[in-house]
């Protein structure tokens, strides 16, 4: 009786683990949509969901940013920095159009920031100020997202 419980036993702690297991894998090889599918799907969007859209093809955009240039590819990472910026903007223009996601808009665009401001130390000198022109526009991206959060009183 005793082996009996322990093989039931067994089997249900076997059973969980491979029910977790696939769940693992299924997530895993769940295809994750890719930049230019974000894009797209930023035009069907209601409005108070661009925001999070916008940040993540910001944040995917920056990150390309930086293996370009670690390959030395500048030009190409240039151009990239230039949807970084583009698309914090328009996060901050729906997020205070739709009043909504302003405080998770501005504390990524300030971890955006903070992530350019360590590629600009680690870029060739030359290539620092496109680098910091952008650290520039996010951080008035940021002051926005903070005076529509906090208006001054005259503001209101």
């Amino acid at each position: 009786m005793g082996i009996a419980r322990n093989r039931s036993r067994g089997s249900v702690i076997l059973a969980a683990a491979l029910a977790l297991a696939s769940s693992v894998l299924i997530r895993a090889s769940a295809k994750e949509a890719t930049t230019e599918e974000l894009k797209a799907r930023l035009s069907s969007a209601s409005i108070g969901d661009r925001p999070q859209l916008c940040l993540q093809i910001a944040e995917r955009q920056l990150d390309a940013a930086d293996k370009l240039y670690a390959a030395v590819e500048s030009e190409k990472a240039q151009a990239t920095l230039t949807d970084v910026v583009a698309f914090s903007e328009l996060a901050r223009d729906y997020s205070i159009q739709s009043k909504k996601h302003q405080k998770q808009t501005e504390i990524a665009v300030r971890r955006m920031a903070r992530k350019l401001s360590d590629i600009k130390h680690a870029v060739a000198h030359d290539e620092q100020p496109a680098v910091q022109d952008a650290i520039n526009k996010l951080e008035r991206v940021r002051d926005d997202l903070l005076l529509a959060m906090f208006p001054k009183k005259g503001d209101k």
